[in-house]
């Protein structure tokens, strides 16, 4: 399963031409040639300035700017093929046992102040994580590099399968600037020529409300179909869905309730994209304490709860539905090991109570009564104002009351007190994501991985499975370094999973995407989602790349 990539460099036939402000599009109204693209987020204003793509607070991280101004070495789609496209490397391969990355810095680009990109850039980016100038917040564990021609080998201290993203995204800088960078942990970047890369687009103006770049002429990519980038922020989602419909805004990812009759519906020209992940929404239950300590009510459960109810109710379409045994949604089939292909479960609620009768279950009153005589309740927590997961408490406290006759009380605290509950395990359940790796192991690791619990606080697992040998198969599929040894690994981790039911996936965890197709063509869609619809994440310059002038 070792990558091995190589794509020349990124053609854009549009050429440049005058700036103009987007706006809504009638019937009568041409598709306005050269026009700017606003880039919008429901996040408030950002009143402190800072361009460095390392600062998770910085206002380049928060509206999302830092991602055309600094590139990668790769884009990983976290949607679609799953593939890998190399981009500021003209390869990419690693090892058979993913601790070391081979690369080939792609030649011809510069550095948006005239300055020529090599291969020094590369090393010396992640070599401020070996001296420690940068701290490592994405765990990468870089060990050095070592270079043989024109290619570079990366080191790591332990296999980065499960972690490819992390390496190939990493932001690269460049290393006559940064250089001279007293601390990058803390430099904000503002100061004159500081805000310098290689990618489609360069800081022109910054302000609270708004932030402006324009195209890079010397572009590696070639010439950009949009001149200007306009990146603001209001003050929530209502405000944001009213800009997006005047046209006042042209691309955001949010999640809009009722989007078809808000948005979609004012202009034919008006899109959203739901692109799945790997990732999912998922009730995690504590296996800790009663109801859920025993794997027969877990199981009657996963035989009740309308994960297509998920979808459509609470999700409003933007997911998709996950019924197959093993969790995994369907971007990961190839990972579903013969013996449960076609293993799904359905609503049957027949089943679920023959289920609960072997168990010693029985009924009172159409209520729920457990071997030991007591009537079976649990709360289900989830933060005030999360309004697709607070349907969806409602959804499974009205399934399993009418099917099963269990008591579901609806819990929804500020956001303090279910962080606290989740980590010290003080809950009974709860619907949250899962850490996801682009592979099987993101959802067996987030339901099954003892190395989550540190001093008795919870990141994942927050239903606390511990299994020895699922433990030691969660890390042989990490660190493996064949195919083979992998799916041996998952073998033992999917039977688990399947016997068990440490947690129930409900649908794939989508990144959003609206945008209006007024004045460009050639973003994302259902048919061809080369990238996500989502402008925060890093394939933006893929989709910057490809958009053309509308007809």
């Amino acid at each position: 399963m070792r990558l091995s990539t190589s794509l020349g460099a990124v053609g854009i036939a549009a050429t440049l031409v005058l700036t103009g402000c987007a706006g809504a599009n009638t019937d009568s109204t041409p598709a306005e040639s050269g026009a700017a693209l606003t880039i919008a987020k429901p996040d408030g204003a950002i009143t402190t300035e800072s361009h460095n793509p390392y600062l998770g607070d910085s206002s380049a991280s928060k509206y999302g700017y830092a991602k055309v101004i600094f590139e990668p070495l790769a884009l990983v789609n976290p949607t679609g093929d799953l593939g890998t496209t190399p981009w500021l490397a003209e390869s990419v391969e690693w090892n058979d046992d993913y601790t070391e990355l081979t690369v080939v810095p792609r030649s011809g680009v510069t550095w948006s102040d005239g300055t020529e990109f090599t291969g020094d850039d590369i090393v010396f980016t992640f070599d401020q994580f070996l001296t420690g100038r940068l701290a490592d917040t994405s765990g990468l564990k870089y060990e050095g590099a070592t270079v043989d021609g024109d290619a570079i080998t990366l080191k790591f201290a332990d296999s980065k399968y499960i972690a490819q993203s992390r390496v190939l995204h990493t932001p690269i800088v460049p290393k006559h600037i940064w250089e001279e960078i007293d601390d990058p942990n803390t430099d904000p970047l503002t100061g004159e020529g500081l805000a310098v890369g290689t990618g489609p687009y360069v800081l022109d103006t910054w302000s609270t409300e708004s932030v402006t770049l324009t195209a890079n002429e010397d572009y590696w990519g070639g010439d950009l179909a949009v001149p200007e980038l306009h990146y603001v922020s209001y003050g929530d989602n209502a405000a944001l869905t009213t800009a997006l419909v005047s046209g006042e805004a042209d691309w955001a990812q949010a999640f809009i309730p009722q989007i078809e009759e808000s948005y979609l519906a004012a202009d034919e020209d008006n899109h959203f994209l739901a692109s799945p992940t790997a990732g999912a929404g998922t009730l995690f239950m504590n296996l800790q304490t009663e109801p859920f300590d025993d794997p027969a009510l877990r199981q009657a459960l996963a035989w009740t709860i309308d994960r297509q109810a998920y979808v459509d109710i609470a999700r409003e379409g933007a997911s998709t539905a996950i019924w197959s045994a093993t969790g995994l949604s369907g971007l990961l089939e190839d990972e579903i090991l013969p013996e449960y292909q076609g293993e799904e479960y359905e609503v049957d609620v027949d089943r679920a109570k023959g289920i609960l009768e072997d168990a010693g279950y029985t009924w009172k009153d159409e209520k729920l009564i457990d071997p030991d005589g007591d009537a079976v309740s649990f709360s289900i927590s989830v933060p005030a104002g999360w309004s697709d997961w607070n349907t969806e408490q409602a959804l499974i406290a009205e399934e399993l009351d009418a099917a099963l006759g269990i008591e579901v009380k609806v819990d929804q605290p500020d956001w303090g007190g279910w962080d606290a509950a989740r980590q010290e395990g003080t809950f009974q359940a709860i619907i949250h994501w899962l850490e996801d790796t682009g592979n099987a192991y993101g959802l067996y690791t987030s339901t099954m991985d003892p190395k989550w619990i540190v001093d008795d606080r919870a990141q994942f697992n927050f239903g606390r499975f511990d299994d020895p040998a699922v433990t030691e198969a969660l890390n042989t599929y990490a660190n493996a370094s064949s195919d083979a040894d992998r799916e041996a690994a998952l073998a033992v981790m999917q039977a688990a999973f399947v016997e068990n039911v440490p947690a129930i996936p409900l649908g794939s965890h989508p990144l959003l995407g609206e945008y209006n197709t007024r004045n460009y063509v050639g973003f994302p869609t259902e048919d061809d989602q080369y990238a996500s619809a989502d402008p925060t994440q890093p394939g933006i310059v893929q989709i910057l790349a490809k958009l053309q002038p509308a007809d």
